[in-house]
């Protein structure tokens, strides 16, 4: 394993296992990050200061926990399928069907039962450490694209933190036997992720939603190929190296590893 890997699982746990404790974690950080810290959703409508919605019936989460602090440092979601409606739409149907544009075979074979909607990406307060970094739900500001593996993490702990709400996106994917991803991302968010070399397909028009955001589908196998071919080691932390999610096939170019 690389020292990518090593480093952060000194500093880092990522919790999926869904419990109650988890959950209750979960919906207290989102409250934080979209309630007090940005006035994205409606407070008076959030129970003992927990955030959450219609959608948390449908969804699995993760969190992802500073080991040296006990701090729940991020948050995500996975948004599945509605089990007794087949067709109810995921929240980027529901928000964004102005703007998509979802090519028929971009869609054709896949079961609407694999398709997970990534959402309620969100960084806690507390590790948001340069001016600028608060400025969305994911903590990015416009010097995150000079991140580089080497940072330490007592300065600069969001691109680490982004990759391990990745860790729990992937382990995720794999319970619930998820083949493709919807997501709505910042802009900026976006640009990082390319860095690490996770790349999704814009599917329509930029919408104010939260924020300038970007409809985005994936395939969790190409998403992850691009990893392994352009970043090996955050391929080796988001997969565990191959145990979550096994190698590509065939890499885009075949340098992985």
């Amino acid at each position: 394993m690389t020292d990518l890997c090593e480093i952060f699982n000194t500093y880092f746990d990522v919790v999926t296992n869904n419990k109650p404790d988890v959950l209750d974690e979960a919906l207290k950080l989102r409250y934080q990050v979209y309630c007090v810290e940005h006035d994205y959703e409606d407070s008076s409508r959030c129970k003992d200061e927990k955030e959450s919605d219609d959608y948390d019936n449908r969804s699995v989460h993760g969190i992802v926990r500073h080991l040296p602090s006990g701090v729940t440092a991020a948050t995500v979601r996975l948004v599945l399928h509605d089990t007794d409606n087949l067709e109810a739409p995921f929240p980027i149907e529901k928000n964004c069907s102005d703007s998509l544009s979802l090519e028929p075979s971009l869609l054709k074979g896949i079961p609407r039962g694999s398709i997970a909607e990534i959402s309620r990406f969100a960084v806690s307060r507390n590790f948001k450490r340069r001016l600028g970094e608060a400025n969305n739900p994911a903590g990015i500001g416009s010097d995150s694209e000079k991140y580089t593996a080497q940072d330490p993490f007592g300065k600069r702990m969001i691109p680490h933190l982004i990759l391990g709400l990745f860790v729990a996106i992937v382990r995720l994917s794999a319970q619930h036997h998820i083949t493709h991803w919807y997501a709505v991302m910042d802009v900026s968010l976006l640009r990082l992720l390319n860095r690490f070399g996770i790349n999704f397909t814009p599917v329509g028009r930029m919408v104010d939603y939260h924020g300038l955001r970007q409809p985005c589908f994936g395939s969790v196998d190409d998403v992850l190929a691009g990893i392994w071919d352009k970043r090996f080691d955050i391929w080796q932390l988001i997969t565990d190296d191959g145990s979550v999610w096994p190698a590509p096939a065939k890499p885009v170019s075949g340098v992985g590893g």
